[in-house]
């Protein structure tokens, strides 16, 4: 429950239609097992006391009567339990009957909920028996005490902040309008469904999709359970298909036609932080609402929820190779808009051999086939410096003569030996500005050559470069379109790997791949013996780590000390606590310290969920103190 996080469990008993002792016995033994494994919030079937395909013994007293005993039997079952409880049963109430939700807690019944939607189509005729639910919460008598009984019933914890637990029963998720929806919008942040859908071709498919969609819609954790063994098979055949979802993403589903219960961490933090960001999540329905509040013990979840060390890539490769395509097309067509837009067909590009400059380049060539544009419209321009190696500069070479663009060779070193002798720089000292002086050259230089063919400087700048502040600002911070921005460093990789996996020609392959093999520098320093000397990762931090930092934080509005948590979890076996602490507390420091050069960024694409132009996704003071954040990263010990 720390940190936002709460273990959910889908729990499927293998039970016998119309036993409801028997069926209780088997959830109080499958209660106890999922409060052992760290569930909070735990979920059975749609009358699962009774079995779902009763058919017309639902219309039989004895039945009914020892569903309600068994309810109440489950009831107690809790009172030693630190958990939230859903399990079905039918109830009668005023001579009509309901399909119920009953939520427990601590011994209690705190409150039941009427299915809201009865099904009588195809191979449903609930119509036959049960009656469509109230909205507004009446009492109901039960066990001497009185329970609310209604739709409109929210359950909220008194002991974790935004908590607050919806619930609808099967065919509920089906409908036109859901009443999730309203639960969600009165501040259900967990929805739960207790289903009994039964199996036909290709249903499954379709219950995931609307799984998910009900969670990414209603931005909320979603829990589905449904009826499995032991339910009659008559004419119909139940596959106990659980689902967990949060935010449009399944986080755990079964295997089908089985009795098992799945877990799920559901972060309540990153829903909340998910709704204050949408702006258009929706307004308050009118229909009055009930919220029952319940407590849980506060402990940490022992977190089962995997998370991928690299957020911006996806890790499944066709799924990686579509998005490659998709992130290219994006960036090219972004581009293309502004040469149809200012009527120009040339193209300025510095490039160095690096991972940026080669992506820029692949991109412009592409919107100028697009354009039906002379590739040699696009200069290709290499400014050899003090840090430039051989590899460098034949690589950068060979790619622009393998895609046919224009190749221009301007050495830079006597225009900034002229500059440092008119400012005064030494030569000898190697500090921001001998590195800095450079940048600000090849800029010049570019936007100078633009400006005499008529063409634009196209930016290389990656989105990691620009949170890190990496950049040299009016230097290759500054463009006249950048491609990049949007691109985290992490996927610029394997936007280029993709690129030589599926460019056809073996000589770009060839050149491509040794791009991808070189260390990441700016190539600003003296290399040594002809090779790099100035390795970037070596002074800002790795760039999966910091791209993993940027993620976290910006897109799901982590603090650091949860960022922390999860890299931890992410990185085990690749990074200690140690370097993940060191290299978080300087992504925050230079987050905050650089954002003066965001502010002032040139056009560029967005491309996925996190982007940086100030225009856009991130409106952020240039001045903005990063005290809070560094204060909580510094109470953060190593291997805590």
């Amino acid at each position: 429950m720390k940190q936002g996080f709460i273990k959910v469990a889908a729990v499927t008993p293998k039970i016998r239609v119309a036993d409801p002792v028997y069926n209780g016995t088997e959830i109080c033994r499958r209660l106890g097992e999922a409060c052992e494994n760290g569930a909070k919030i735990i979920v059975f079937p749609e009358l699962c006391i009774t079995g779902y395909t009763c058919g017309d013994l639902f219309l039989q007293e004895l039945l009914l009567e020892e569903a309600s005993r068994q309810l109440l039997r489950i009831a107690e079952a809790t009172r030693d339990k630190d958990a939230l409880v859903m399990v079905g049963l039918p109830m009668e109430q005023d001579g009509r009957l309901y399909n119920v939700a009953a939520v427990l807690c601590r011994g209690q019944v705190l409150g039941l909920i009427p299915k809201a939607n009865i099904p009588s189509y195809a191979e449903f005729y609930e119509g036959r028996h049960f009656t469509q639910g109230n909205r507004e919460t009446v009492p109901f008598e039960l066990g001497g005490k009185n329970v609310p009984f209604g739709t409109n019933l929210l359950f909220s914890c008194d002991t974790m902040r935004g908590l607050t637990v919806g619930c609808e029963i099967c065919e509920d998720l089906w409908v036109a309008d859901s009443p999730g929806t309203d639960h969600a919008l009165k501040g259900a942040t967990l929805i739960a469904n207790l289903s009994a859908s039964n199996e036909t071709v290709g249903k499954d498919e379709y219950r995931e999709l609307l799984v998910k969609s009900a969670s990414a819609r209603l931005i909320c954790g979603y829990v589905y359970t449904s009826a499995g063994e032991g339910e009659s098979t008559q004419d119909l055949v139940f596959g106990g298909h659980n689902l967990i979802a949060e935010n449009g993403i399944i986080l755990k589903q079964v295997k089908r036609f089985g009795c098992d219960t799945i877990y799920g961490d559901i972060d309540i933090e990153r829903i909340l932080s998910d709704r204050r960001r949408m702006g258009t999540f929706g307004q308050e329905p009118q229909a009055a609402y009930v919220k029952v509040p319940f407590c849980l013990n506060v402990e940490e979840t022992r977190l089962e929820r995997r998370f991928g060390c690299m957020p911006f890539v996806p890790g499944e490769e066709n799924q990686r190779r579509r998005r490659c395509e998709e992130i290219l097309s994006i960036q090219s067509h972004g581009l293309k808009k502004r040469y149809e837009h200012t009527g120009l067909t040339r193209a300025v590009v510095g490039v160095s051999g690096g991972l940026d400059s080669t992506l820029a380049l692949l991109v412009t060539v592409r919107t100028f086939d697009l354009l039906g544009l002379d590739r040699k419209g696009i200069d290709a321009v290499t400014m050899p410096c003090f840090g430039t190696t051989g590899r460098t500069y034949d690589n950068a070479c060979r790619l622009a003569g393998i895609l046919g663009v224009s190749l221009e060779k301007t050495d830079i070193r006597e225009a900034v030996e002229i500059h440092f002798r008119d400012i005064g720089q030494s030569l000898s000292c190697h500090d921001v500005t001998y590195e800095n002086g450079q940048a600000r050259e090849r800029t010049q230089v570019l936007m100078d050559l633009a400006n005499r063919r008529n063409g634009l400087v196209i930016g290389t700048g990656d989105m990691s470069e620009l949170a890190l502040g990496w950049a040299t600002y009016n230097g290759d911070h500054m463009s006249m379109y950048g491609v990049n921005a949007g691109v985290p460093k992490t996927l610029v990789r394997h936007l280029v790997k993709y690129y030589a996996d599926t460019c056809g020609d073996r000589e770009l392959r060839e050149v491509l791949e040794d791009i991808l093999d070189t260390p990441v520098s700016p190539e600003l320093l003296p290399p040594v013996d002809g090779v790099i000397s100035q390795k970037t990762e070596d002074l800002v931090g790795p760039y999966e780590l910091h791209d993993f930092f940027l993620y976290y934080m910006l897109r799901c509005g982590y603090p650091p000390a949860k960022v922390y948590r999860v890299a931890g979890q992410a990185f085990k076996g690749q990074y200690d606590n140690v370097t993940i602490l060191k290299w978080l507390k300087n992504f925050y420091r230079r987050f905050f310290a650089q954002q003066f050069k965001r502010s002032c960024l040139p056009d560029g694409p967005k491309v996925g969920s996190v982007a940086m132009s100030p225009r856009g996704d991130l409106r952020m003071p240039s001045d903005a103190s990063a005290a809070l954040w560094m204060a909580e990263a510094e109470k953060l010990t190593a291997g805590s």
